[in-house]
């Protein structure tokens, strides 16, 4: 597993998608937001996906080029449609956005529709804490279904990831869960690898639970939602949640997108703690929350000290940027073709 320094590999992906067709300044920020994700340990929504990126860009299901168009502004509320630009380009202006009104605002919440993949939630994160800003982000596919409503046994919703990030005075506090146990590309790495869930994360297609991934990607089954069989009716409440706060809010949801077409909904909100109590006295009990939980007492199944989320993130992303950011053999050959295709020069592994 080739070490890539991060300007390097930074650098390599956005000359790829350059090559691939993408403007410049959205292969930019999807580059950074790829790299920032195999930067936390989020490999398998770092730059591994560029090969579907481009596979995307060629059959136009990704949009090259164009902007946004603002569907609604009322300052501290704004709505984008997304006209199947790239999520991390779309998702990092809009956060950009929000976080300058903040300061006006104290809250600015925004939704966007027909967003292409918006990568890893929390490769958003520390682009709104290092400013001293709270984040909320939740994500949903309209046109796809892999997770049954709890108690059913059709899949209807998405995985419908979350994240929250939470300044501190060290390292900020990251939340990037799902609504599902698993997510659909654990799913399907596994299936294809002919591998079985740890546990029983799925149900058949007669909601029997299973640890089998195939009963899910070629037999009908389903994700379970987060508290699997006996109390996945919490997971499939924050899986509703999602879906209503981002399709609701854009306009465009399951009602009114087709089956198959890639658009993923989002919604956002950022907070300025200066609006509240002030980022001083958020930090105060931020930081003792944090130190409280990481000095409580560890159980005897865990092989180490309790961990904020977030922690092993931020130790992952230190690590990379000292030695060099881990990219696995396989997708790093796949890149290394592309490459060669679009002519760009293929960094060295760092020393």
């Amino acid at each position: 597993m080739p070490l890539i320094d991060r300007a390097a590999l930074s650098e390599f992906a956005e000359r790829i998608l350059i090559g691939a067709g993408m403007e410049i300044d959205k292969a930019e920020a999807t580059a950074a937001i790829l790299v920032e994700g195999d930067m936390i340990g989020h490999e398998t929504h770092g730059v591994s996906l560029l090969h579907w990126y481009v596979e995307a860009l060629e059959d136009g299901s990704l949009a090259k080029a164009g902007s946004y168009e603002v569907v609604n502004d009322r300052g501290a509320a704004f709505v984008w449609d997304g006209k199947s630009l790239p999520g991390a380009w779309l998702l990092t202006k809009a956060i950009d956005q929000a976080c300058e009104r903040a300061r006006d605002h104290g809250v600015v919440t925004a939704a966007i529709r027909n967003c292409h993949h918006t990568c890893a939630l929390s490769a958003f994160m520390r682009q709104v804490t290092e400013q001293g800003l709270i984040v909320q982000l939740s994500v949903s596919h309209p046109a796809a279904s892999r997770v049954a409503p709890y108690g059913g046994t059709r899949p209807l919703l998405t995985p419908n990831p979350m994240a929250a990030g939470f300044p501190t005075s060290d390292d900020p506090i990251l939340i990037d869960v799902s609504a599902s146990i698993t997510t659909t590309t654990m799913t399907q790495t596994l299936a294809k690898a002919g591998q079985k869930f740890p546990e029983a994360w799925a149900f058949t297609a007669e909601g029997e639970p299973t640890d089998d991934p195939r009963e899910v990607t070629e037999r009908g089954g389903t994700m379970m939602p987060l508290g699997g069989q006996l109390k996945g009716h919490k997971g499939f409440g924050l899986g509703l949640m999602v879906e209503l706060l981002g399709q609701g809010l854009s306009g465009k949801g399951r009602a009114n997108t087709p089956p198959g077409v890639f658009s993923q909904s989002a919604f956002l909100q950022v907070i300025d703690p200066a609006f509240f109590a002030g980022l001083d006295a958020f930090t105060t009990q931020s930081d003792f929350l944090a130190a409280a939980c990481r000095s409580n007492p560890p159980a005897s199944w865990n092989k180490g000290p309790v961990r904020m989320p977030g922690d092993s993130a931020a130790r992952k992303r230190r690590l990379a940027l000292e030695e060099g950011v881990p990219v696995s053999d396989v997708p790093w050959a796949k890149l290394c073709k592309h490459a060669e295709i679009f002519g760009v020069a293929i960094p060295n592994a760092a020393a």
